[in-house]
C-alpha cells in the first residue's frame, strides 16, 4: 500500500512480510497494480488489526440468476473509509478433477477475474474450488457469463453438496485403488441440482481418495469419503524387499514396528505379512513402494461423517460400507445417497451435518433408517461399559 508522509499505512500488516514464510500481504500489495482496490483491502485489514475486530459483515443473499449457490456475499461495515470494497463478493468456481488445468486455463481464469473482480484468488479452497476473492454485485452476472463461455461452472455455497473433490488417483499415484477423476467427474454431474440449489439442513461433502494416505483429507472433511483399498493380499516383491535392507533400511524398526497391527515380521532375509491382521494403513507401502504394492482385487471404502469445529466439535469419518469393488462404486453410491439424504432431510436440524445427526441419534438408529446391517469395521471405539445385558425375546 502506498506511503503516507514517508511512513507506511499498514504498518501491523508489513510485520507480516517479515521473516522466510510467503505473505498473503506481500501478494495482495503486488496486486495492486493490477486493482486499486486492493489498497482498499489492505486499509479495512489494517483498520481490523488495529481494533481488533473484523469489519465484514454479511449483508443477505447474493448470486447469480437460478442459482442457489456458488457466491458469498460479503460486504463492509465500514465503506466510508473504503469505498472500493464497499461490495467484496466472493464466488467459488468449480475445479476439474484432480486440479489439472492446461497454462491457457488459468490464463483464462485469471483474465475474467482482472477485468471483473479484485484480481486475487485462493487456490484452492478447503473444499477444493477456484476461490476469486472480492467483486461488486453488478460483476457476478458479467463474471459467471465469462466463466460459462470458457466452460467453467459455479461451485457450492450453503446448505447444498459442495463441489466433489477429488485426489490425483490413477493419473500421477501408482497406488489408486479406483479411478478418483471420473468418480469426481460423475458425482459433479449426478447432483447438479443439488449443488447449486441448496435443498438440506447444511452443507453436504464428497471427497473422492484414491488410497488409504487420504491425500484430500476425506476422513476429517468429507461427510461422505470414498477411500481406496484393496481386499486381497499386499502384493510384495521378495528382491526389492532385499534390495531395500541392502541399501541400509532397517525393515526391522523402521517399517514392522511402526506397523500399528504388528502384522509384519522380518527375519533379516524374509518379510512375512499376515495380510488378515493388515488394516491397510499404508505405511510399509510408503515406506517401500518398489517391493509392496496395494492388492489386485481394489475398490473403495465409504465413509460418513467428518467434519471441522463450527457448530459442534471435530468428528472423524466412521465406516459405513468396508469394500465396494470398483465397478459397482457409482451405483452403490447413488443408493446410498439417497437413502442417507431421505433421513438427514426428515430428522436434520437446522445447520446439523450428516455426523452431528448420527452423533445424536446413535449409530445403530442411523443404520437401520438407511437400511444398512451393522458390521464390525463400524466401531469406533471399544465398548466403555463393560457389562452386557441380555433381553429374552418375547414368547411367539
Amino acid at each position: 500500500m502506498a506511503e503516507q508522509n514517508g511512513k507506511s499505512k499498514t504498518k501491523l500488516l508489513d510485520e507480516l512480510e517479515k521473516g522466510p514464510w510467503p505473505s498473503f500481504v506481500r501478494e495482495i500489495k503486488k496486486t495492486s497494480d493490477v486493482s486499486p482496490t486492493c489498497d482498499d483491502l489492505l486499509g479495512q485489514l489494517e483498520l481490523s488489526y488495529e481494533e481488533r475486530k473484523g469489519h465484514w459483515k454479511h449483508g443477505g443473499i447474493v448470486g447469480v440468476m437460478g442459482y442457489g449457490g456458488g457466491v458469498i456475499g460479503r460486504y463492509s461495515d465500514v465503506p466510508e473509509q473504503f469505498p472500493k470494497v464497499a461490495h467484496f463478493h466472493t464466488m467459488r468456481v468449480n475445479q476439474p478433477s484432480g486440479w489439472f488445468y492446461t497454462s491457457d486455463a488459468l490464463r483464462t481464469l485469471c483474465g475474467i477475474w482482472e477485468r471483473h473482480g479484485s484480481g486475487l484468488t485462493n487456490m484452492h479452497g478447503s473444499t477444493g474450488d477456484i476461490v476469486f476473492l472480492g467483486t461488486k454485485t453488478d460483476e457476478l452476472e458479467p463474471t459467471f457469463a465469462e466463466l460459462t463461455k470458457a466452460g467453467f461452472d459455479l461451485g457450492g455455497s450453503g446448505s447444498c453438496v459442495r463441489t466433489p473433490s477429488a485426489c490425483v488417483g490413477p493419473a500421477r499415484c501408482e497406488h489408486a485403488c479406483y479411478d478418483t477423476l471420473k468418480l469426481c467427474n460423475d458425482l459433479t454431474h449426478a447432483y447438479q441440482d443439488e449443488l447449486h440449489r441448496p435443498p438440506f439442513p447444511y452443507k453436504f461433502k464428497f471427497k473422492c481418495a484414491g488410497c488409504p494416505n487420504d491425500c484430500v483429507a476425506a476422513v476429517a472433511r468429507a461427510d461422505l469419503s470414498i477411500i481406496g483399498i484393496w481386499k486381497d493380499e499386499i502384493q510384495q516383491d521378495d528382491a526389492a524387499v532385499a534390495e531395500y535392507a541392502a541399501k541400509g533400511l532397517d525393515i526391522q524398526k523402521n517399517v514392522c514396528e511402526q506397523c500399528p497391527s504388528k502384522c509384519m515380521n522380518w527375519d533379516g532375509k524374509k518379510l512375512t505379512i499376515e495380510n488378515k491382521d493388515c488394516v491397510r494403513c499404508m505405511h510399509c507401502i510408503n515406506a517401500m513402494p518398489k517391493a509392496l504394492r496395494p492388492g489386485k482385487e481394489r475398490g473403495a471404502a465409504i465413509l460418513i461423517g467428518s467434519k471441522a469445529p463450527i457448530v459442534q466439535g471435530a468428528l472423524l469419518s466412521s465406516v459405513l460400507i468396508p469394500f465396494v469393488p470398483e465397478a459397482e462404486l457409482m451405483e452403490t453410491l447413488k443408493e446410498l445417497v439417497s437413502r442417507i439424504w431421505e433421513f438427514w432431510d426428515e430428522y436434520g436440524k437446522n445447520r446439523e451435518r450428516v455426523g452431528e445427526l448420527i452423533q445424536r441419534v446413535g449409530m445403530a438408529n442411523f443404520l437401520d433408517a438407511i437400511g444398512l446391517d451393522p458390521a464390525p469395521e463400524m466401531v469406533t471405539a471399544p465398548r466403555d461399559n463393560p457389562y452386557i445385558f441380555f433381553r429374552e425375546e418375547a414368547a411367539k
